[in-house]
C-alpha cells in the first residue's frame, strides 16, 4: 500500500466512510483541474463543497465533470 492508500483507509474508518464508495482519482483528477485552472487554494475547497453536496444529495452523479468543466472555462475579468 502506499501513502496515499493508507491516508484514505485511515480517513474512511475514522469517518466511519466505506473505502469502496471513494473514487480516489476522481477527486485527485477535480482537484488537479481546479488548481491549474481557477487557483492552488480553490482545489481543496471545491473537493470539499463537493462533498458537502454529495453528503446532502443535491450533487448531480456528473458534479465533478461539472465542476472540471468549470474550472477549464474559468477566466477573471
Amino acid at each position: 500500500m502506499n501513502v496515499l492508500e493508507e491516508w484514505t483507509a485511515l480517513v474512511c474508518r475514522e469517518l466511519g466512510i466505506d473505502p469502496a464508495t471513494v473514487d480516489r482519482d476522481l477527486v485527485l483528477d477535480l482537484t488537479r483541474d481546479v488548481a491549474h485552472g481557477v487557483a492552488r487554494p480553490a482545489a481543496p475547497l471545491t473537493a470539499y463543497l463537493l462533498g458537502l453536496a454529495q453528503g446532502a444529495g443535491t450533487a448531480p452523479p456528473d458534479a465533478a465533470a461539472l465542476l472540471s468543466a468549470k474550472a477549464a472555462e474559468w477566466t477573471r475579468d
